[in-house]
């Protein structure tokens, strides 16, 4: 997958969304000014902490002090600066990668596409965005894509690692945002530490759970070997129409627990398909972070 096509059908999409949002009683005149944007935290002169130089970075950022005391030039970043950001995450684990019909994307590719249209949205809109635990700071405008665009490709290039299906736990300040994209059928217990974590900073959160048609539907009838992506190994049902609906109550307990994790953080959750079209999800995703932005500023 070449990141130029992927960061092309990404902005096209995000070119699609104000109007679907227009429809959705002017919703989209709120998201496109930046919701998140208009709340500060203090001053912006609360000390949040010490990062190093980065290319692009302004001279008159370093703290000279700092920067005396070793070998390297450190920035001073303040908690104003370090709360109006967002930070994104998809997941590109090798279960990812599945797609039942030939012309469906796999779930990798549409949580590329996804992730990537926000970014292009919130940045369009004056939002800094960076990826969660990618080592770049959070920027704003058609350079911030192109960094996400990038991070993202060099994450697909790295084969001396397998992406983990779960998003890392770095510190964030509070105030701050995360939007997560994968399937979400890890253990729940596993999916509660993620999300206890940020919340217990007060880092507010949107999962957007990707699933592939035949994940939501089991449509297999009869004999079939199932093999998993990540060495689960192989798995033959000899009568798949025999547990379907155990394998559908399952799914829904799934989401269901999803959505009792989130709840009391108040998180959201955003269900997607590949076979339907990404600006649902996105438009979804978009009145939730203008919901929560409104709630917060109250």
């Amino acid at each position: 997958m070449a990141a130029p096509s992927t960061l092309h059908r990404s902005l096209e999409l995000a070119g699609t969304l104000p109007a679907l949002m227009v429809a959705a009683d002017r919703v989209a005149a709120t998201v496109i000014q930046g919701v998140h944007g208009r709340r500060r935290v203090g001053q912006g002169d609360a000390f949040w902490q010490y990062r190093p130089y980065r290319d692009g970075d302004s001279a008159s950022q370093i703290d000279w002090r700092q920067s005396a005391r070793s070998r390297n030039l450190f920035v001073r970043e303040t908690e104003w600066e370090a709360a109006a950001s967002i930070w994104l995450w998809r997941d590109a684990s090798p279960s990812m990668q599945y797609a039942s019909l030939k012309n469906t994307d796999t779930k990798a590719l549409r949580a590329e596409l996804i992730t990537l249209a926000v970014a292009s949205l919130l940045a369009d809109a004056g939002e800094r965005v960076a990826i969660l635990g990618g080592g770049m700071r959070p920027a704003s405008g058609r350079v911030a894509v192109r960094r996400v665009a990038e991070t993202l490709l060099d994450e697909s290039r790295d084969s001396s690692r397998t992406p983990a299906s779960l998003p890392p736990m770095v510190p964030l300040p509070a105030h701050g945002t995360v939007v997560l994209v994968s399937d979400w059928l890890d253990p729940l217990e596993k999916i509660e530490e993620i999300i206890r974590y940020y919340a217990s900073v007060g880092v507010r959160g949107h999962l957007v759970q990707i699933l592939d048609p035949a994940e939501e539907e089991l449509p297999f009838d009869g004999h079939v070997k199932f093999e998993g992506l990540e060495s689960e190994g192989q798995h033959t049902v000899r009568r798949v129409e025999a547990v379907r609906a155990a394998y559908g109550a399952r799914l829904a307990a799934q989401k269901e627990g999803l959505q009792r994790l989130t709840r009391p953080a108040n998180w959201t959750v955003h269900l997607h398909r590949t076979d339907r079209s990404p600006q649902t999800v996105l438009l979804s995703l978009y009145l939730a972070m203008a919901n929560l932005g409104r709630l917060n500023a109250a």
